[in-house]
């Protein structure tokens, strides 16, 4: 979607929505604990699950940087709305990579248009998230036969399939990595619903467990040793700044209600928005956002042109806006005083979604490893001075 008139028209459907529609789905959603299937039906009717896959795919067609702008607005609305939007409209991309054309058939192209969902699991209870998963298979003729364990699974209870990583037996690093997409229902999968978080109400994660899981070897994306590329090389980057994002619309709204609260409340006869220390508070914020917004977008712009740095520049934004949101909502739920720590006030709700953001995609110590080796890669060595000058 190159014609501007028609994108504008898009963000003003968005807008439309998330501050009708998504409103009362998230009170909906804060009343009952739960996403109910109605809402990914209403999103998927209306195109927000497939906005950032190619026209040919059926989506919108996108380029990257416009479709982060509608991520700014989605991010405004509830988080578990929010991660549906961000997780659907990029799940796509990691398959698509390594996909056989009847792989794209049957996985990528029924992900776009909603027909099935797709969890992304990587994460084990007893390492981190990369080359030390320990997760394993067998192969056995045709099949794969999966053993282990994954956990912070989103969507890992309501899914059709796993997007999962694994290794061969006895490899170790990258070497015998293996992506499969496992059926949700196979049998040695056992599912544990846990769904009781802060924040991000309503979205279902699990710990799960396989054992001696039967796996299609042509489940399998790419080859063998590749597992990892499909999981850190075709969703990670772009993942990371859909998150940054999600952190900028997250602090505008946080940004809004507090500003509206502001207007309104009177203390000693002075609106809060006559006292200083709370005018400043509000324009920290507001150049804050503005920053980090600004960081988001050249990143995705770089990742967009393919850029070399792409990937610094993913773990640049997401570190600096995750800092951002914590300022923002913080000052944000301050200005609100002791109300604002009620459930009544939509501020509490903000709080406690943006409090996720920091560990999504890496945690901040994380980005900061990342971006740190990528400085001393890029910085010359200074010569020594010479003896006795």
């Amino acid at each position: 979607m190159s014609d501007e008139h028609s994108f504008e028209e898009l963000r003003t459907q968005v807008e439309a929505w998330v501050e009708g529609p998504g409103e009362r789905w998230a009170e909906r959603i804060e009343e009952t604990g739960e996403v109910p299937e109605a809402l990914w039906a209403e999103l998927n009717e209306r195109g927000f699950l497939r906005m950032a896959a190619p026209v040919a795919y059926g989506g919108h067609g996108l380029p990257f940087s416009r479709w982060m702008e509608l991520m700014e607005v989605f991010s405004r609305s509830h988080g578990s709305i929010r991660m549906i939007v961000h997780v659907v409209n990029g799940i796509w991309r990691a398959m698509d990579g390594h996909a056989t054309e009847e792989q794209r058939k049957r996985f990528v192209l029924p992900s776009i248009t909603g027909e099935i969902k797709i969890a992304f699991t990587l994460t084990e209870p007893g390492n981190g998230t990369g080359a030390d998963i320990t997760t394993s298979v067998v192969r056995e003729g045709d099949t794969y036969y999966l053993s282990g364990s994954k956990h912070l699974i989103t969507f890992g209870v309501r899914c059709d399939y796993y997007l999962l990583a694994a290794r061969v037996e006895g490899s170790t690093g990258h070497e015998g990595t293996v992506a499969l997409l496992v059926p949700r229902h196979a049998p040695g999968v056992t599912v544990e619903d846990t769904s009781q978080t802060m924040g991000v109400t309503g979205t279902d994660h699990a710990s799960l467990s396989f054992e001696r899981t039967p796996v299609p070897v042509d489940h399998r994306l790419g080859a063998e040793g590749e597992g990892l590329d499909v999981f850190l090389g075709g969703f990670l980057t772009p993942s990371r700044i859909s998150v940054a994002m999600s952190c900028v619309g997250l602090a505008e709204r946080a940004q809004q209600l507090a500003v509206a609260y502001a207007r309104d409340r009177v203390t000693f006869g002075k609106a809060l928005t006559q006292r200083q220390a709370i005018q400043f508070m509000l324009a920290e914020n507001a150049a804050d956002i503005e920053a980090a917004k600004q960081l988001v977008l050249h990143a995705a712009r770089r990742f967009e042109q393919g850029a070399e740095d792409a990937s610094l520049q993913s773990s640049m934004a997401k570190m600096h806006a995750v800092t951002m949101l914590t300022h923002v909502t913080d000052k944000a739920l301050q200005i609100h005083g002791g109300l604002g720590y009620w459930k009544s006030q939509k501020i509490e709700r903000v709080y406690r979604d943006a409090r996720a953001q920091r560990f999504e995609e890496g945690t901040n110590e994380v980005q900061k490893a990342v971006v740190f080796r990528e400085v001393l890669r890029r910085t010359p060595p200074v010569a020594a001075p010479e003896a006795g000058r």
